[in-house]
Order: C-alpha cells, then sequence, then structure tokens
C-alpha cells in the first residue's frame, strides 16, 4: 500500500505541462528561437528525385555536380525531445536515379563531429538498439500503399540494418537483406552518405512510368537524445509508420528486374561429445541451396534444400522460477525473413502496455521447427512464398525434417491470409504438423485461427482471435479467443482484454504459455512530459491480471502492479514497480530437483527497481533488484550488464544474474553468468566470442564465431560451439563448423 501510495503522489506531483510548451534553439542555418507545433497537424511533405546528369561514384563525398542538380530534402522536425521543434542540427537528403539504381546523398550537420557515437562496425548492428548511436534513416514505401516499406539505419562509418516494416509499422522484419553499394565519411562539418540501391533490390509496381512513392528520412543525434524526421512525427511513432510519411516524385524507375538469385552453401563439420550418439560424432560435410525468385513485383518464393542452420549464435541461458514453460526466440534467418506475415496470437502493439505478448501464446512459432529441447533437427528442405497479391497478404510455409532420435520425420505447413482494410486488417492461419513416416494419419496435429486488428480515430485499436486445435486423442476444450481494446493517445494510455485458453488446445506448431483459463486484464497510465530539468517523460501507471481456472472456477492467478518510469533526456530510464500476487496450485511444481513447491494457495508481495545508464557513453549499463515473497517463501534477485565499448571495432559486455530463494525451508541460489566480446575492423570482417554458465544446470556454453562477408550477401563462417558439464561429466557436445555461402543474382 506504502508503494502505491507513492507512485499515486509522484505522478500527482510531476508537472503536466507538454513540451509543445517550450521553445528550442536551432542550429546551423536559423539559430533563431523556433516555437514546436503539433506534429500530427503539420502537412506531409513532397520532396522531388532528379535524373543522374553525369556519373555518380560512391564514396561517401558527394562531390560530384550531379548532386546539385536533385532538390533539396531538408527542414527535419524533432520528434524527441521536444515534438514539434526544428532539428538542432541540420539534415539536407538529395535523390538521384539511372536506369540501373537509385541514389541517395545525405549531409548531416554536426557541431560536434567528433562526438557522433558510433558503436559498431558489424552488419546489422547485431545486439545493439538504434537508439544508442547517431543513425540516418531511409524508409521507401514503394507501392505507395501507405502501410509498408523497405528500411535503412545507417551509422557514421557505414555499418548497417536493413529490413521491411509491415501494417504500418505494427511488426518489422529486419531479417530481409538487400544489396545496396553504402558509404560513409566525418568531416569537420558533420558526417556525410552516400548510397546506390539497384533496382532489383526494390519491389514496386514496373507498369507506373513515373514512380510516386511513400518516404520517409530520419536522423539520430544520439549525444542530444534527439530524434528527427523529415515528414514530422508525434515521440510515440516511429518513421516507419507509413501513414505519416512524406511523398517522393518524379522517380522514372526501371522495371524491377527478374528478382532470381541463389545461394549455394557448403560446409565442413567436426563433432564430439558425451551428449552426441555416435553416429553424429567424427567429421562431415554437406552443402546446399537456398532459392529466391519474385513471381511477381509483390510476391515472392523462397526455396531451401539440405538447411544449415550452424552458424546462428546459441540460445541465452535462462533460469526458469516459474511453473510455465520458457519462450525462446527464433534466431535463424530463413525464418526470420517475413516473419511479421505469419504473426497471430497476443501480439504486442508498438506504443501500447498490452499485458501479454508472443511470449504467452502465438499460434505459429518457428522454433517449432527444426529444433527439438533446443537441439538441432536435420532439415531436409522447405519453401516459403510471401507477399502481396491485390489487398491480400500471403503467406505460406512448408518445411520437411528429417527422423530425430526417437521421433518420426516430419512435415509442418502454415498458410497465413490477411486482408488490409485502410488502417486495420483481418486474417486466417492454418497450420499442419505431421508425421511422414508409417504412423502419419494418426500422428498429426493441426490448428486454425482467425484475427481482426482495428485502428479507430489514430488512438484506438480493437485485437482479436478466435482459434482451435485438432490431435487425435486429445479432447476437451481445444479453443482460444482473445478480445483487447487499448486506448493512447499523447498522454494516455489505457488496455483492457479478456482471453479464453481451453484446457484442450494443443497448438503444435505454435506456442502457449498456459492453458485451461480465463484471463482478465486492465491497466491505466500516463505518459506526461513534465518541465523536470533532465527529465523527458514519465509514466506512472496501474495494471491487474485475474486469471480463473476454466474447469473448476476458481482463482488461479492474480496480480494487482502499481509502476512508475522515468526517461531521461540523456535516454536513461529508471523502473520502479510493486506487485501484489496471488497464485493457487492445483498441481506441485520443481523449482529444482529437491525443492517441490507443493499444491495450495499463496499469497506474497514484491517490489523492483531497474536503472539503464545512458547508452551513448563507452561504459554503459543496467541494474534491477527485486525482493519479496515467493510462494511460501522469500525471493531476492540482483542482476545487471556492464558494456565496454573501448571504440567501434571493439567491446566487451559482462552480465549476471543472481536469485537468492527460500522455499520449503530450503535455501539455494539460481545464477547465470555470461561474457561477450566483439572485435569488428572493418564492415566485411566480425568476430566474436560468447561464454554463459547456468549455475542453476551446472552447464558452460561457449560460442565463437568468425563472419566475413566476401561478396554482398555471401559469408564465410568459421563458428566453434562447446557445451560442457561443470560437475565434472566433462564436454558434452564440440562442434567446429565451416561454412561459405555465394549469392547470385540474375
Amino acid at each position: 500500500m506504502r508503494a502505491r501510495v507513492i507512485v499515486f503522489l509522484a505522478s500527482l506531483g510531476c508537472s503536466w505541462w507538454p513540451a509543445s510548451a517550450l521553445g528550442v534553439q536551432a542550429a546551423g542555418a536559423d539559430a533563431s528561437a523556433v516555437r514546436p507545433v503539433d506534429n500530427e497537424k503539420m502537412s506531409r511533405p513532397t520532396g522531388y528525385a532528379a535524373p543522374v546528369t553525369s556519373p555518380v561514384v560512391v564514396d561517401g563525398h558527394l562531390r560530384e555536380a550531379a548532386w546539385e542538380q536533385a532538390p533539396e530534402i531538408t527542414n527535419f522536425v524533432q520528434s524527441m525531445p521536444k515534438a514539434g521543434a526544428a532539428a538542432t542540427e541540420r539534415t539536407v537528403v538529395r535523390v538521384l536515379y539511372d536506369d540501373k539504381r537509385l541514389y541517395i546523398g545525405a549531409i548531416c550537420y554536426d557541431s560536434k563531429p567528433t562526438e557522433v557515437v558510433i558503436k559498431t562496425l558489424e552488419r546489422d548492428l547485431p545486439g545493439l538498439s538504434t537508439h544508442e548511436l547517431d543513425i540516418f534513416g531511409v524508409y521507401l514505401d514503394t507501392f505507395l500503399d501507405r502501410r509498408n516499406a523497405f528500411l535503412w539505419l545507417i551509422n557514421p562509418r557505414g555499418a548497417y540494418r536493413d529490413g521491411q516494416s509491415f501494417n504500418d509499422s505494427r511488426s518489422l522484419d529486419f531479417g530481409w537483406d538487400g544489396i545496396a553499394d553504402i558509404k560513409t565519411q566525418i568531416t569537420e562539418i558533420g558526417w556525410t552518405l552516400e548510397m546506390a540501391i539497384p533496382w532489383t533490390t526494390l519491389r514496386f509496381d514496373p507498369t507506373r512510368k513515373e514512380q510516386t512513392w511513400g518516404a520517409n528520412f530520419m536522423r539520430r543525434v544520439r549525444r542530444l537524445n534527439e530524434e528527427s524526421a523529415w515528414a514530422p512525427l508525434d515521440r510515440r511513432d516511429r518513421p516507419h509508420r507509413m501513414s505519416k510519411a512524406g511523398t517522393l516524385e518524379k522517380l522514372e524507375a526501371t522495371r524491377p528486374g527478374r528478382n532470381l538469385g541463389f545461394k549455394p552453401f557448403a560446409l565442413a563439420r567436426s563433432s564430439s561429445g558425451a551428449a552426441l550418439a555416435t553416429a553424429d560424432r567424427g567429421t562431415s560435410f554437406d552443402g546446399g541451396l537456398d532459392f529466391k525468385y519474385g513471381i511477381t513485383p509483390r510476391m515472392t518464393i523462397d526455396l531451401t534444400y539440405r538447411t544449415d542452420f550452424s552458424h546462428v549464435e546459441v540460445d541465452r541461458e535462462q533460469v526458469n522460477l516459474t511453473r510455465f514453460p520458457l519462450f525462446f526466440p527464433e534466431l535463424r534467418d530463413f525464418f526470420i525473413e517475413n516473419s511479421g506475415t505469419f504473426q497471430f496470437g497476443d501480439v504486442a502493439e508498438r506504443n501500447y502496455r498490452t499485458g501479454s505478448s508472443t511470449r504467452d501464446f502465438t499460434l505459429f512459432h518457428s522454433r517449432q521447427v527444426g529444433l527439438n529441447r533446443g537441439r538441432p533437427v536435420p532439415v531436409v528442405g522447405g519453401g516459403r512464398l510471401t507477399g502481396h497479391a491485390g489487398d491480400f497478404e500471403v503467406g505460406l510455409l512448408n518445411v520437411q525434417t528429417e527422423a530425430f532420435e526417437n521421433d518420426p520425420a516430419e512435415n509442418f505447413m502454415v498458410l497465413r491470409l490477411r486482408r488490409n482494410i485502410g488502417a486495420s486488417d483481418i486474417g486466417v492461419l492454418f497450420g499442419n504438423r505431421q508425421a511422414t513416416g508409417a504412423l502419419s494419419d494418426q500422428r498429426y496435429n493441426r490448428s486454425f485461427g482467425a484475427d481482426a486488428n482495428v485502428k479507430l480515430f489514430d488512438n484506438l485499436i480493437v485485437n482479436s482471435y478466435a482459434a482451435f486445435t485438432q490431435v487425435p486423442g486429445i479432447s476437451g476444450d481445444n479453443k482460444a479467443a482473445r478480445l483487447a481494446v487499448g486506448w493512447r493517445d499523447k498522454l494516455w494510455d489505457t488496455t483492457a482484454f479478456v482471453r479464453h485458453i481451453g484446457d484442450a488446445f494443443t497448438p503444435g506448431i505454435g506456442f502457449v504459455q498456459r492453458t485451461n483459463i480465463r484471463h482478465y486484464y486492465a491497466t491505466f497510465g500516463a505518459h506526461p512530459q513534465p518541465r523536470i530539468p533532465k527529465i523527458l517523460e514519465v509514466n506512472p501507471y496501474v495494471e491487474g491480471h485475474y486469471i480463473t481456472n476454466l474447469r473448476k472456477g476458481f482463482v488461479e492467478t492474480r496480480t494487482a502492479t502499481g509502476g512508475f518510469d522515468v526517461s531521461f533526456l540523456d535516454g536513461g530510464i529508471l523502473r520502479l514497480e510493486y506487485n501484489d500476487r496471488f497464485e493457487r496450485l492445483e498441481r506441485p511444481f520443481p523449482v529444482r530437483s529437491d525443492v517441490v513447491i507443493p499444491v495450495g494457495s499463496y499469497a506474497y508481495r514484491e517490489a523492483t527497481a531497474g536503472y539503464s545508464s545512458n547508452a551513448a557513453r563507452p561504459l554503459s549499463g543496467t541494474a534491477e533488484v527485486s525482493g519479496g515473497g515467493y510462494y511460501d517463501g522469500h525471493r531476492n534477485t540482483i542482476g545487471g550488464s556492464v558494456l565496454w565499448e573501448v571504440n567501434y571495432h571493439l567491446s566487451f559486455n559482462v552480465s549476471a544474474t543472481h536469485n537468492a530463494i527460500s522455499a520449503q525451508g530450503r535455501s539455494f541460489s539460481a545464477d547465470v553468468y555470461a561474457v561477450r566480446a566483439k572485435y569488428a575492423p572493418t564492415t566485411r570482417l566480425f568476430f566474436g566470442a560468447y561464454v554463459q554458465y547456468n549455475a542453476a544446470t551446472d552447464q558452460l556454453v561457449t560460442n565463437l564465431r568468425t563472419n566475413f562477408i566476401h561478396a554482398p550477401l555471401s559469408d564465410l563462417f568459421v563458428v566453434y560451439t562447446e557445451r560442457r558439464d561443470a560437475t565434472g561429466k566433462g564436454i558434452q557436445e564440440r562442434l567446429v563448423t565451416v561454412k561459405l555461402t555465394k549469392w547470385l543474382q540474375f
């Protein structure tokens, strides 16, 4: 109760004057005071491309005369920290084209160019949020549907992340890779950028001689924690929200080409370890092929033969102190690319506190394919068809795996259809997991679902789904459903939902955390920007979960939460939270082999405080402490990480989580430790080392990776993976893999 009172008084104590009441000094050409205006009331800008009149050499300098022929795209407007104010550092963009490529040039003026934050040279900026570094962003809605976009996020040394956004910023796919020639230079006036994108990289309607696209350009100056965009955005919006983008005109694009490509790979592996079957040990050689073809400008088919995922980083170790299964994210590129097409379930809405996510339920979770208890299952091959046909978004996936240990060979098939209606969509999903051996008629798991996501008045969302599963020999309530309504404007944030998961709901190609429940949830919060020095935003909120057992009707879980988050102008975040919990166990569950929580009812309280520091500094980190009850005992947790960036070539990260637990009269600890090192001498060569120790399982996992990009979308990987039992049983698995890929485009 004291914590709730503190949260309430703190929220009342904040001055609720919005940042739009403040002024800001605009640097560069105009240093006069500019009064911020409402970004959402600003008109959407229009920019113009120009044909190349003389050769352009992509070197990052923009010295060619052709650049002077293209009109300036400028006058960027802040979305944060002072939404509606002019950007404090000027950005000028120009767009050119010829019969082979689209060229984008940018001059990012900076009054302190030696203070730009770079962080890394590694392709795709892995392990980083782009909010942690200086960035120039490009967003191209090539079909002018105001929903989808290709995007590039580029740092001042030319490292970049590319991807696609879908459904007006609802989902992002950074698994997409497109060929682009990108060069940057840091100069005495800031930094400059040139990029050349082949027309074959992009998809657009070739029947239109003069192309008109949706577009936006974004600039992030990290030392100021400032983000600005050409098409103005509110602070809660992202630049890939294409319904608020500008328009790029006077493009005369050539045909996008056949979009036909092959990626063969060759692989050599040495395997050993006590946990491996005798047949899996020794040296082996393999090879395979990936194939991509754009059957229409908006529809692509991907095929793969003898797919191998040995170059993927190992899963991070987790300690499970709950009675529910852990959710591990997908890391494999083949499944990440266009993954947004197949999303179905408790999908979180950006900028809304939704109370659930795919970690609670998703009807399709690609980790069910080609993985068994975290271990790889041989994949014979598969295919994926994704894209748009008229107003429909289409996704079709089919993968065949081999038999593994005592499990038969299986076929996995998923069909997804979604119809876009303005800013809303409705869709269906069908999935089938079936054994392909002698028992194929009796061993299958089928999933069916329909969903609708409705957006009204720019602030109101309604998310809903209904699904059921079909498994031979399993009877009971096989249905799942959810109805959620949320509202988010510049100040208020509220959501409520009810969902139902039957006791026999068994999605064999998906993930569900718990079944046999009816779940009610509600939250209410605010996001004021007070006139307090060094504070960007505060977020007081309350939320509650109320979960009943479907068969017996009693309350199974009840949680009441009060929280208070503070976002600082330098990018740091403080989080405070207090929870009042009630849990009723219908069956005992083991915390570890010698500690079992028995059937019964448990009420307890806990508090958490966490802080993430300014990630732009060479030394940054996170820290979190929590303490309170844990069923019939107590739990205290201390966790955190420290990141030391020696420079943009070399970095070290150390993380640790310590859990001190008492339950059933026993006291014990459950800890996880990890160390990561990265070295990137160039934008084409990367070295990484990741070592994890899980004290709860006494497992030490080591993963060493080298990646050399020898040609566009072509890699050489050398990977060493070892899993060692720290109790003296020795090495359980040791794999050394060399893998070479080559992208061939026609």
